[in-house]
Parts: structure tokens; sequence; C-alpha cells
């Protein structure tokens, strides 16, 4: 497995001093699984790029221990010696101990200067796909590339693989850029070779300190990397969510109950459509929201584990999906504190109703397809007129991506209860014309896989009343 760290801040051979290894030695490093080679593939004024390279004994990983028969084949014919892993975290800690630490003799103010780093790693086992790869890395400000592998290259039939060749740049400081690396690259991959315990526990809080608590994915990170072991999972989260400053009874941002089912599948249109709500949300600040046609709950779930939605409110006009979600939110068992901030309302959205006024946000998510297109002026006048919260978010079906489906017949609507489904220019339409007749600005952003001239899957409308509106 191969990490390349490059630079072209001038002089790019001053990376050479925050690494602690000069240009133009190759070093060697013993490890308990292996060996560890450092060098440089160039080293200039312009440009310079240190490469780490482990050279993994799989032999030696299995010497001497007891296995089972049945697991004699797996532990030496695997993807050990080739992909980025807990074994990379290791020899990081172990070679670029100072630089993680931010210790510089020689240029502690270039240590404690952001400059630009790429970082590339050859090859990442990613078990969730490229979306869960990008809501790792892009909450701590980093560009990514990931160019997916073939399972075998002559056989282009079998499929891809679960290997990515990423390529990360960003502008930070070396010691961070190194601290994200360490904790990360083992939450790709579940096959750690040494025991979790009150000790990884400890390293994780430490080399997370100062952006964990604010990540976004934090459970599902702080689970990956302690291995789902439950007992630590606890502790980790609870002292982060203190870090976080916030209460000691508040829930987590992420709890990672809600997080266990997507562990070991890619992250899914519905996943990244909720995803994008919920950003859309706390980015606007909202603490009082509603969920309109919130269905079985899914939303209301995350909206109610996030402790900064202080009353959440969930609308539906079918009782039976009311029902759903009141057994998938666990309503009878919910700390009092929690359940105290979740409502659950049997209404309509085409009848005006003064229970929907003074809330900071709405989400209607794939809702307003499921309506008869007649009815629709109906439903703008008691969202936009009447209940009026200062900002809703809005998602639909974006009608042309239908085509990229091979098991949707042409013509085909994408569910056999949506009335209609519009192109992208068609909700452009119809979303600039809502806000300018009931006074919000409105902007669009896509969600999902972006095809470069069908779109995204899902569109998103971001309706906002300005001050004083």
């Amino acid at each position: 497995m191969l990490l390349t760290i490059s630079t072209e801040h001038r002089p790019a051979t001053d990376l050479g001093f925050l690494l602690h290894k000069h240009p133009d030695r190759f070093q060697s490093f013993d490890l308990a699984f292996g060996r560890a080679h450092v060098f440089y593939s160039e080293a200039n004024e312009g440009r310079c790029s240190a490469c780490l390279l482990l050279d993994i004994d799989p032999v030696g990983l299995v010497r001497g221990k007891q296995r089972r028969q049945d697991e004699v084949l797996g532990r030496y014919v695997n993807d050990r010696p080739y992909v980025a892993s807990s074994f990379m975290s290791v020899a990081l800690a172990r070679v670029y101990r100072s630089a993680m630490a931010g210790h510089c003799k020689d240029r502690e103010a270039l240590a404690d200067t952001p400059i630009p780093l790429r970082v590339k790693i050859d090859v990442l086992p990613v078990r969730g796909g490229g979306g869960f790869l990008l809501s790792l890395f892009e909450p701590l400000g980093y560009r990514v590339e990931a160019e997916r592998q073939p399972l075998d290259e002559q056989f282009p039939a079998w499929g891809d693989s679960p290997y990515y060749s990423v390529t990360l740049h960003v502008t930070r400081r070396l010691s961070e850029v190194l601290s994200h690396l360490y904790v990360l690259i083992p939450v790709f991959d579940n096959l750690k070779h040494y025991y979790v315990g009150e000790d990884e526990l400890e390293k994780l809080l430490e080399k997370g300190a100062g952006w964990l608590a604010d990540h976004p994915q934090k459970a599902i990170i702080t689970r990956r990397y302690l291995k789902s072991r439950s007992s630590l999972l606890r502790q980790a989260l609870a002292r982060l969510v203190q870090d976080e400053g916030l209460d000691e009874g508040e829930e987590p941002v992420a709890a990672a109950e809600e997080r266990e089912a997507q562990l070991e599948k890619p992250l899914s249109l519905d996943q990244q459509r909720r995803g994008a709500v919920m950003a859309a949300l706390r980015g606007r600040g909202a603490r009082h929201v509603l969920d309109l046609g919130c269905g079985e709950g899914r939303l209301l779930k995350e909206l109610l584990d996030d402790a900064r939605f202080e009353r959440v409110v969930g609308m539906d006009v079918s009782i039976r999906a009311l029902e759903i979600a009141e057994k998938r939110l666990k309503l009878d068992r919910l700390p009092p504190k929690k359940a105290e901030r979740l409502q659950l309302w049997h209404g309509s959205l085409i009848y005006r109703d003064s229970r929907l006024q003074g809330f900071d946000a709405a989400a209607v998510v794939e809702v307003i397809e499921h309506l008869e297109a007649s009815r629709l002026s109906a439903l703008e006048r008691v969202l936009f007129e009447f209940a009026r919260p200062r900002s809703v978010v809005l998602t639909t079906p974006n009608r042309e991506y239908n085509q990229l489906w091979a098991s949707l017949p042409a013509g085909r609507l994408r569910h056999q209860d949506h009335r209609f489904e519009w192109t992208r220019a068609e909700f452009r339409d119809w979303a600039e014309g809502v806000a300018e007749r009931f006074g919000y600005r409105v902007g669009f952003l896509s969600v999902g896989p972006e095809h470069e001239t069908l779109g995204s899957p899902t569109q998103m409308g971001l309706f906002e009343l300005p001050e004083g509106g």
C-alpha cells in the first residue's frame, strides 16, 4: 500500500523538514507486521512528494497463531498487503510521529502554517461507496477525487471492486492532515489487526481533538474506528458531546443506533437526500422544524437525534404511516426530555391549519409529486402564505434522470402513486413562481450522483424569507 503526500508550497522541499525525513535519503522502519519505507519521488523548489510504502508480511501476521481450519485460507489469501487500513495508521504514527504532533524544530512557524497539500492513497477499501467517502472528508475541507478500481481489468463483466484510488486536496497544517488520516483510514476497513480496547479510545479522542466533535459523521466514524465495541462507543460519544458543548443529557448529533443499519452498505439515494435536507436545516440555524408528509419517520429520527432541533413536528395525511412512525421512533421508550421535543400530527397539506404557524423551517421531502397538479395551488397557500416558515426545504424527483435506470420503462414514473414528475426547468419555473408570489427567495441544489447532461436524480429547492419578510 502506498500513501503519497505532495505540496507545491515554495520552497516545496520544506516538506522534508515538516516530515523529519530528508528528501535525499531512502529510509526503512521495522514494524510488527512488516516494514515501512519512506522515499521522495520528486523534490525540488516547485514540488515535493513524500511516499510511505508499506511492505506487509502476510505469513508473519499469522505465524504461531491458532486458527480454525476453515479460516486458514483466508488468513493467507486476503487484501491486507495491498490496501490502506489500520496498518497504515500504525505506520503513520510510528514514521511521522513528530510531524503528526506538529513539532518542527527548524521550522516551527511553518508547522503552524496551513499549506496546500495533495494526499494520494492507493488503494482504499471503501465500505459504503463513493458517497460515504465524500461524507467523511468534505466536511473537513477536502476536495476529493476517487477512482473506483475494477475487480479484474481483463474481465470487465465482473464489475467494480470496493477499492478506490483516492486523492485529497486541501490547504491545512500537515499535522492536522496526518491526524485526519490516522483516524479516518481505519474507518473504511473493519479488519483491524489489533485488539480494540481503552487505549484505542484514548487514541481516537487524542487524534480527533479539535475536529471530530463537530464532524457530521462523528457517530459512524467513532463506531467503525472502535470496531462496534458498544461500551467504548458510548464512552467516546459522551466525551465528544461534552467537547461539543452540549448538555450531558442531550443526544449526540447522530445517534449510533440510526447509523448501525448504514455501516455495511453504500449510501442510498434516500440516505443522501435526508443528509442534504439535514445539512440545509442545520445551515439555516433552524430550531423548530416541521416535517410535512413525514411518512414513516425516517427524517424525524435524524431530526430528533440532533439536539439543536428543539421542537420537531411530523405531519402526514396517513394515519397508518403515523402509527409506523411512532413504532419506528419508539416513542413509548424515549427519555422524557427527548420525547417532549417531538409531536406527530394527522393533517393535510391542502387545508389551512393554524398549528403550522410559528416554525423556523419546514421540510417537504418527496411529497408534492404525490398531489394532483390541480391541488398544488392549495399547498402553496397553506405552506407559503399561511404557515409561512422562515425556510422551506423541498425536494422532488428529476424526471430527466429516469432514463438512466434500465429497470424503468420509458415514460414511466418512479412510483405508482406519483401524479407527475418535473424536469429541472419545470421545477425551477414552479419554484421561482412560488417565491415571487409569496415573497421568498429560492435557490437550487442537486442531490445524488449528477449526470453531465441529465442532472441528479433528486432536485432541491431552498426557499427563504428575506430579513423583515
